[in-house]
């Protein structure tokens, strides 16, 4: 399902067009079912993980300096590992900021990096300081792009009914809709959800090296 007919199908279901109104907060019809569509997603992105949220990047720590920058779509951290001269990998272990000051309290201190710590919202804090330029590789979890500016999405593709309730069930909210209609919406989006919990969780979800993550037997 694209944009264009889920938009189509919003409106078919809700049997409204959304016009601009005062009530509307003066957003356009396409704003409206936009909002809608997005903060779905926002839930959706936050209740299931989903391999299609998973990236990774390549970058560079550099020698003496501890912090290495996150990047600017990050929000959540699956692994960082530092890439050794001979191609090697090493994961670092992720720790409290608290941690990296406690085990490395000299700075000056330099070796191969093999912790790691959430500093602030853009910077990770490596222990020990780097003794040399390192390439790190980040795997991450990230927002992709909304099927409202892409046209379509990995969502609309792979699981269009879960994006379809839970967009109805926003602008439920919004129209202020009856109980029993709301009740409705909730419950097809809760099928929906549960299979995409079976997907995201239980078929693409297998065995984890380290930090054990939620998985949901498949039946």
């Amino acid at each position: 399902m694209n944009y264009t007919q889920l938009t189509a199908s919003i409106k078919a279901y809700c049997e409204n067009d959304f016009p601009q109104a005062v009530g509307a907060g003066g957003l356009t019809s396409a704003e409206q079912i936009a909002r809608f569509v997005q903060q779905a997603e926002q839930r959706i992105y936050n209740s299931i993980q989903f391999p299609a949220l998973r990236k990774n990047v390549t970058g560079n720590a550099t020698a003496s300096n501890k912090y290495l920058a996150t990047p600017v779509d990050w929000l959540a951290t699956f692994s960082l590992a530092r890439i050794n001269a001979d191609g090697s990998y090493e994961y670092l272990l992720n720790k409290d900021v608290n941690y990296i000051r406690e085990a490395f309290p000299f700075p000056a201190t330099s070796g191969p990096p093999t912790h790691y710590a959430i500093f602030d919202e853009n910077t990770f804090i490596l222990g020990p300081t780097p003794d040399a330029s390192y390439s790190m590789e980040l795997h991450y979890f990230y927002y992709p792009q909304s099927i409202v500016t892409a046209g379509t999405s990995w969502l609309g593709d792979n699981l269009d009914s879960l994006l379809l309730y839970g967009s109805l069930l926003e602008a439920a909210a919004f129209m202020k809709s009856e109980a029993d209609t709301v009740k409705n919406y909730m419950d097809r989006y809760n099928e929906a959800f549960a299979m995409g919990k079976q997907l995201g969780e239980g078929k693409d979800r297998q065995d984890m090296y380290r930090t054990p993550q939620v998985r949901y037997p498949v039946k």
